[in-house]
């Protein structure tokens, strides 16, 4: 479910002011006050420079705000450059002189600790008072060329381009750097926005704004923290339904230790972070370049939605080409075969030692070329064609071509262009003028045809479900932590298989168990708060008599055990993680992942935002590097993928409707012949304070 969009995004006061204040401007050229009025020497509407402490006859500076506003008339953004011990107060006088929305470029905040916290909290408490949209602090600024509005102090941002690209970085640093990067790529920015520390102004609020800006046709999202994941991931789900965002999270290793289950420490906030995003429908990547590139072209091109998009790719030179293709499909782009009809009439157009199947590679562009282009485009499968040439102006006129070719038009196309950079950046031009995004590098043009077919495919996927709309579990708050056989109870009456058990408190009791279930065992020490038995001697395997037993039960005692749970082994087979819990950010969430070592070893595990539709449950597996595991390897049994997606849509729904639910996880769930079981099990319960009480 989407939730509708603000009717305004209440940010024009500060993306589109009609006057500017720079509170703490100066007279002398090095200060940070006067490089932001240098930095607004071109902006149309009013701009006066407050200094209380240096006004004067002459000098051009105002003593307020206020004294501002009447001698210039309306000011809605106030931009302070002033201490960060003075910015509450400044803020403050903004605020009462009619000012809208400010910009606090000092640093020293809660980003610096200490008294930093109290001036972050003081500024906080203003934007509650009076209602004024503050971006910052700690944030470099904005970029909106359009309007000749630059509200930053870096060297070079008054020359960024106007374009079709926002940027919204929490970083003021990567907003820039970012700006500088779509400007060299020949595509420049519509707006571009560091977020900073986020007081108030948060990159979803940009979002919003953006969703309404017509001179935006797609956005570059970079995040390190977030605040309010479920206000981003709405966001960003109204938005990619109609421009695509692309975004980037750092923090790949900046670890997470929310919980010592395996769930809490495979679920890391950067984790969570890239799969909610992409749950929502960005296209996430992992670098700034791969960022530079798919926006680019998806500011110029959108696929329709399709489940699976096929991509062609039309080389004319086979090296690059097969670079290309080597990244398409790690990526796991489809590239198709093409038709028999295709491939006859390719024939006709190119020598007959060329490959014509997909990829196609000429062997050098000549005439026909275009014909080639058209041919391979109007193949039934193909819809996308992604194209690597050089620049070789006086063998091929490759703009001229592409037209030709309908490329852009009648099927859109990509095109990645090497050669000497005069040569590139003319054919670049021309191509781009008629909205044929153009590349750099075969894996440039992998880059961006792989993002275009992720925008396509999460278009193509069902939104994704409100958490009002969680199935109920029902279930009772047992009235303390569960222990692995309460919480294999409770997984039991919800469908989820387990093996027999029986749980002992006694010697004579774990021989009657033994004489009971069907040998071998697994003999166990039983406690709330166990959550690896194995790491201190807990768990003992393959006991089948009664000496053994004894053995096990030795080692138990030894170790503090004064409860056993001893229940019949599972056959071999697969061991998966399966797991929900309660992010900090962005609410319950639910994870999947390859068990045993690999889980902690690998990370390689899938990650989604709960309720969980079954749907997108069943895509899951497809996450994982060892997926072909799951798919009847080498006589190993084979997943079935509606039975783990029940399981995992399970877990999602009791985190999300059981409140005293921390945290559910299933370690190992064993794939077998005949289908998954649990082995082990843990629920931790949350106290008042949110926390998981069985962590204690």
């Amino acid at each position: 479910m989407i939730r509708e969009a603000p009717t305004s995004s209440g940010l024009e006061a500060l993306f589109a002011p009609r006057g500017i204040a720079v509170v703490g401007a100066s007279t002398r050229p090095d200060k940070l006050g006067a490089v932001m009025a240098r930095s607004l020497h071109d902006f149309a509407g009013a701009v006066a420079l407050v200094n209380p402490r240096g006004a004067g006859a002459g000098d051009g500076l105002h003593p307020s705000v206020d004294a501002a506003v009447r001698a210039t008339g309306p000011i809605d953004l106030a931009v302070l450059c002033v201490p960060a011990s003075r910015s509450a107060a400044a803020l403050e006088g903004a605020a009462a002189a009619g000012v809208h929305a400010a910009v606090v470029c000092a640093g020293g905040f809660a980003e610096s600790g200490g008294e930093g916290v109290d001036h972050q909290r003081a500024i906080a408490a203003v934007v509650a008072s009076t209602g004024v949209r503050l971006l910052g602090p700690n944030t470099s600024g904005f970029l909106c060329p359009r309007r000749r509005l630059t509200v930053s102090f870096v060297p070079g941002a008054a020359r960024v381009p106007a374009g079709s690209v926002g940027v919204v970085a929490t970083s003021g640093g990567i907003n820039h750097a970012l700006s500088f990067l779509l400007a060299e790529a020949g595509v420049g920015v519509s707006l571009a926005v560091g977020v900073g520390n986020g007081v108030d102004v948060a990159a979803a609020d940009v979002l919003d704004h953006l969703a309404g800006d017509p001179a935006t046709a797609a956005i570059a999202l970079h995040l390190e923290t977030v605040a309010d994941g479920r206000a981003l991931v709405d966001s960003v789900e109204r938005l990619t339904v109609s421009k695509p965002v692309v975004a980037l999270v750092a923090g790949r290793n900046g670890g997470g230790d929310f919980a010592r289950s395996h769930t809490g420490a495979l679920a890391t906030s950067w984790r969570t972070a890239r799969a909610a995003l992409r749950q929502a429908g960005a296209v996430v990547v992992d670098d700034e370049g791969e960022l530079v590139d798919a926006a680019v072209a998806l500011s110029m091109t959108r696929l329709e939605p399709r489940a699976d998009p096929g991509v062609a790719v039309v080389t004319g030179q086979a090296g690059p080409g097969l670079l290309a293709i080597d990244a398409l499909h790690d990526r796991r782009v489809r590239l198709p075969e093409l038709t028999t009809d295709t491939r006859r009439r390719l024939a006709s157009l190119l020598p007959p030692l060329t490959y014509q199947r997909n990829p196609v590679d000429t062997g050098r562009p000549a005439e026909g070329f275009a014909d080639v282009l058209a041919t391979v485009g109007a193949d039934p499968g193909v819809d996308l064609v992604a194209l690597y040439a050089l620049a070789e102006p006086e063998v091929l006129d490759l703009a001229a071509v592409v037209a030709r070719a309908r490329l852009g038009g009648v099927r859109p196309a990509l095109v990645a262009v090497g050669g000497p950079a005069d040569e590139v950046n003319a054919v670049r031009e021309r191509l781009h003028a008629s909205g044929v995004p153009v590349l750099g590098t075969p894996s440039a043009l992998a880059v961006a045809a792989a993002a275009m077919v992720d925008d396509s495919r999460a278009r193509a996927r069902a939104p994704h479900v409100d958490p009002a709309s969680a199935v109920a579990v029902d279930v009772s708050f047992p009235g303390h932590p569960p222990d692995e056989h309460e919480a294999k109870t409770l997984l039991g009456s919800l469908g989820v298989a387990t093996p027999p058990r029986r749980v002992c408190s006694s010697r004579e009791g774990a021989h009657r168990a033994l004489d009971e279930l069907r040998a071998p065992l697994a003999v166990k020490m039983l406690g709330a708060g166990l959550l690896h038995k194995t790491e201190v001697g807990g768990v003992h395997l393959g006991v089948r008599t009664a000496a053994e037993l004894d053995r096990a039960l030795d080692a138990l005692a030894a170790a503090g055990g004064r409860c056993y749970l001893l229940e019949t082994m599972v056959p071999d087979g697969i061991d998966l993680i399966v797991g929900a819990r309660r992010d900090p950010v962005f609410g319950p969430v639910v994870l999947l992942g390859l068990g045993g070592v690999a889980a902690e070893a690998l990370a390689d595990v899938a990650v989604r935002l709960a309720p969980l539709d079954p749907e997108e449950a069943t895509r899951m597996p497809d996450e994982l590097a060892g997926r072909d595991l799951l798919d009847g390897w080498r006589g190993l049994p084979r997943l079935d993928r509606g039975e783990l997606a029940s399981v995992l849509v399970l877990l999602g729904d009791l985190v999300v409707a059981a409140p005293w639910v921390s945290e559910v996880e299933v370690n190992p769930l064993r794939l077998t012949p005949q289908g998954l079981v649990a082995l082990d099990a843990v629920i931790t319960t949350a106290d008042g304070d949110g926390h998981a009480a069985a962590d204690r």
